[in-house]
């Protein structure tokens, strides 16, 4: 694995420092990456690898939000759900951070293994969370329900070209879902048996997967900004051609992955600490980087490609 002069790999790190619960979830998977082939697989659609939601809450006041990488290009647009106590449409803000990402992940990982739209969720919040390797207490519940229900109700643009033509899909990929607390307290919150993803983001699915190793996801779960790069380079690198390795910027990376953040130099830094993360939990990836950017190679995939059927179990 490539370093460069600014890349440490993270195993120089001094390992008799104490370790946060953190840390140590990205250590343990580090260790069973390389030591052992993955059991599971999740997937993501490859423009959302290519194309991240906002890390942080832009304001609810901004209702559309664009990416754009290469050919490829994310456009959401936030929605309104109706609040059965008021009988009015409320508009909710656009989804952002980590936690809409590990829905996205789940929701296309369960499709893909069903070969269905329509997938079985666990039979409550706090089960649905353990899924999603989120913390079950009630702040992180809440936050998660808010999360949802931006996705939920999000119009979702992504164009790219397939088959050498501009391909567009306009859908909301969540669609059937219950997205209210009760109004009394004590009641229990109702919770659906199913989620139907959208039959035209499904079917774009269905070509367009990426397969991730669900270790790696899980000890990247904390971080919006580390999930992207993963998954960024986890569609990308393979495609690198052999012996001809390609340069990316600083301004281009800055492009991709800066937002919140006003200089390109404390970006830079965020950067590498995060990319030292997520090459310990894909040590297959082949890249460097110096003061001018980043040199991607030609690496193998995270995974064995889709049609080791196995691992989708």
């Amino acid at each position: 694995m490539a370093a460069g002069p600014w890349l440490r790999p993270v195993t120089d790190a001094p390992l008799h420092l104490q370790l946060t619960p953190t840390q140590r979830k990205r250590l343990d998977a580090a260790t069973e990456i390389r030591t052992n082939r993955p059991d599971r697989i999740d997937f993501l659609h490859t423009v959302q690898c290519q194309c991240g939601i906002p890390y942080n809450n832009p304001g609810d006041g901004v209702r559309e939000w664009e990416r754009r990488q290469g050919m490829a290009t994310l456009r959401i647009e936030a929605g309104s759900a109706y609040d059965p106590a008021t009988g009015d449409f409320v508009p909710r803000g656009l989804p952002f951070g980590e936690k809409p990402r590990l829905v996205l992940i789940h929701l296309a990982t369960e499709a893909i293994r069903s070969g269905s739209p329509v997938i079985d969720v666990e039979d409550s919040m706090t089960a649905f969370a353990r899924a999603l390797r989120l913390a079950t207490n009630g702040p992180h519940l809440l936050s998660l329900k808010d999360q949802l229900s931006r996705l939920a109700c999000a119009t979702v643009r992504m164009g790219m070209v397939e088959g050498g033509r501009a391909v567009q899909v306009n859908t909301q990929i969540v669609t059937a879902m219950d997205l209210w607390y009760p109004i009394e307290p004590g009641q229990r919150m109702l919770w659906p048996s199913t989620v139907r993803l959208s039959a035209e983001y499904f079917a774009s699915l269905e070509r367009h997967a990426v397969p991730l190793d669900r270790r790696a996801v899980g000890a990247l779960s904390g971080s919006a900004l580390a999930l992207d790069v993963y998954t960024w380079l986890a569609q990308r690198l393979h495609r690198v051609p052999s012996g001809k390795p390609q340069f990316v910027p600083w301004a281009g990376v800055y492009d991709q992955f800066g937002q919140g953040y006003a200089r390109v130099r404390d970006f830079r830094r965020r950067f590498l600490d995060t990319l030292r993360q997520v090459q310990a939990v894909y040590p297959q990836a082949k890249l460097s980087a110096d003061e001018q950017g980043m040199t991607l190679e030609h690496s193998p995939p995270p995974v064995a490609g889709r049609s080791d059927r196995l691992l989708l179990g």
